[in-house]
């Protein structure tokens, strides 16, 4: 395949040198791909990716070997070896093989709707005082429909959503809503904190 190529022996020689160390230390599964490509005016050598076992997406991580990267930023002569993970795609893959711990879904107690920017300023003063009572609270980190708010805190197992809109801030009410039972009431603002905190 690559005849008399010599970059591509030298190519061949690294690979068999990476390999040898790997017969000796573990056997996790390796495949070599001839045709891989990352990056070609940026790597100088080997390069490598990470697939997840037992899913089909692309790799979750990646890197390689550059001999002179560092001279970019004024330090020449300095080879190196790189690696990153794609934090979006290990979380895709973690959830797909349900991966994560029961507690890590049932961190956040309260969600607050997002429905504007002064509405959101205002549920923030509540979230950061249900915080100081030790209640696991956030707000939604954009204003959004209803529906994708919900679908939200049901996805992360959160119990309560509260709602504090035009008419609630006009009217110093907010609305709770058990997002496990449906049951949903409207408190006054002053009575939320004690309210989350006795559930």
């Amino acid at each position: 395949m690559l005849g008399e190529n010599e970059t591509g022996k030298k190519g061949i020689e690294e690979l068999e040198f990476v390999y040898s160390f790997l017969l000796t230390t573990h056997h996790s599964p390796l495949t070599f791909d001839f045709t891989l490509a990352r990056g070609l005016n940026y790597y100088t050598g080997i390069i490598y990716e990470i697939k997840a076992q037992g899913i089909q997406m692309g790799s979750i991580g990646g890197g390689g070997r550059y001999d002179d990267l560092t001279g970019l930023f004024g330090v020449p002569n300095l080879p190196g070896v790189g690696i990153s993970f794609g934090v979006d795609r290990i979380y895709d893959v973690m959830e797909e093989l349900k991966l994560f711990p029961e507690s890590v879904h049932t961190g956040t107690k309260v969600l607050f709707f997002n429905l504007g920017v002064e509405e959101s300023k205002v549920a923030y003063n509540f979230m950061q005082q249900l915080r100081s009572n030790n209640i696991k609270c956030e707000i939604f980190h954009e204003q959004a429909k209803f529906d994708k708010q919900f679908k939200y805190a049901e996805k992360k197992n959160i119990l309560f959503a509260v709602i504090i809109g035009a008419k609630e801030m006009e009217e110093t009410t907010c609305v709770v809503k058990n997002l496990k039972t449906g049951e949903q009431k409207t408190l006054q603002q002053s009575e939320l904190n004690a309210f989350l905190n006795k559930v």
